[in-house]
């Protein structure tokens, strides 16, 4: 099982995901745990004063709604009986024990899921902390759940092929689905998920999911008031349909509100880097690419995705790269300068010149060279054996600290300590 938890502050907007669902037929209120009514009974008045006067009891606690998603198995053989006592057992576990709430069966994707619409303000005005509620207390209740009710572990599925595309994500496809709604899913998703450092790397992930944000031309409202305007794109990344501005989602994906996202995913990501340049390296050196699409299908086995960043004219004049599995995004450059488009052309083109500078750079911090070494950049470099000795030679020279102080300027060299008598 897989819990995915959003709080907000719109209950009416979140209810009226889930009714007109209802009213497409491609869900159902199977449950309305604390209300008077039984959940056939109730209509969208019911549901919606009942969790509003709870809200109005606290105005201070702007976040006063939760929109969970409880997603399921293939193998799991649930009935609504069972539906129904997951999403009450889910609740009481992550302390919402006596909160009022409606959960909704979804049959719009390919898995068993439900949706689960509450508040976090108490029947005493008092607001449940929500603070990292998914790490803390969302995972104990998960696994609780799957050994109660043997439902498939989340973990088994981790361990299973990985797959580029994350699970709860799909690509976006232009009149496959309501368009706000699918770009919604997509957006709450990789804002909060992913870390990145600007509107640019955003978009590159972003892109795989066919959406992109648009920051407006010079000079237009959107641009000058820091807003951003959400579009489609079809399979060549061309802009389909009638974009929608970001003031139009309740969470407000707007660039002036990115800003503090683009300085968190600054630092988030830096522990990342190093995995994502060893897996790069580890990449490159396995095969021969002739070309950078070469290289992009090279790295998507490894969870790793290479968007071109093309020039009007044609040339690529940046890579970036975008690590699903760490949810990182990093520029070329940011990496290193091996990694950079420039770079990486160069050692595509000629990957005898350029490949055994990029392991001469990445080994030099490391110490003196040994022999697996000395053989993985003879092999990528393609030295000669009658070079062999010079090239040894000239590594020990690179690495290896010289012995002694001689060749050390007098005025650099440490004083010695004068020994007590």
């Amino acid at each position: 099982m897989v819990a995915v938890i959003h709080s907000g502050s719109s209950l009416r907007e979140a209810l009226n995901y889930n009714e007109n669902k209802v009213k497409r037929g491609v869900a159902e209120c199977i449950d309305a745990g604390y209300f008077i009514k039984n959940a056939e009974d109730l209509s969208y008045r019911d549901k919606y004063s009942r969790l509003q006067k709870l809200m109005d009891l606290n105005a201070r606690t702007k976040v006063n709604t939760l929109h969970i998603s409880l997603n399921f198995a293939a193998e799991d053989k649930l009935d609504k009986a069972l539906l129904r006592q997951i999403a009450g057992a889910y609740l009481d576990k992550i302390g919402f024990a006596s909160q009022p709430y409606l959960v909704y069966e979804h049959r719009d994707a390919g898995h068993r899921h439900v949706h689960i619409l509450t508040t976090n303000i108490r029947a005493d005005g008092t607001a449940i902390n929500l603070h990292n509620i998914g790490r803390t207390r969302s995972e104990a209740a998960r696994k609780q759940i799957e050994i109660e009710f043997s439902l498939v572990r989340a973990e088994e599925r981790k361990r299973q092929a990985f797959e580029l595309k994350p699970a709860t994500l799909s690509v976006l496809q232009y009149g496959k689905a309501e368009t706000k709604q699918a770009i919604s899913g997509v957006l709450q998703s990789v804002i909060k998920d992913y870390n990145y450092t600007s509107l640019a790397e955003l978009n590159a992930v972003l892109s795989q999911y066919n959406v992109y944000a648009d920051p407006g031309a010079e000079g237009s409202r959107v641009k000058k008031g820091e807003g951003l305007l959400f579009r489609v794109l079809d399979g060549q990344g061309r802009s389909i349909g009638v974009p929608i501005k970001a003031s139009d989602f309740h969470f407000k994906p707007t660039l002036k509100s990115l800003q503090s996202r683009f300085a968190a995913g600054r630092i988030a990501r830096e522990r990342h880097a190093i995995r994502l340049r060893n897996t790069i390296d580890k990449v490159v050196s396995a095969g021969r690419f002739q070309d950078l699409k070469g290289l992009q299908e090279g790295l998507k086995p490894e969870g790793i995705a290479l968007v071109l960043r093309m020039s009007k004219t044609g040339p690529v004049y940046g890579l970036t790269y975008v690590d699903h599995r760490t949810k990182s995004v990093f520029n070329g450059s940011d990496l290193g300068k091996a990694y950079s488009a420039k770079a990486v052309q160069q050692a595509l083109a000629s990957p005898n010149s350029n490949s055994s500078k990029v392991i001469v750079q990445r080994l030099a911090p490391h110490g003196p060279v040994t022999s697996d070494d000395q053989s993985v950049f003879q092999s990528l470099g393609g030295i000669s054996s009658e070079g062999k000795q010079e090239t040894d030679e000239l590594l020990n020279s690179l690495f290896n600290s010289s012995s002694g102080d001689q060749s050390v300027p007098w005025q650099l060299r440490k004083p010695r300590r004068r020994r007590g008598r």
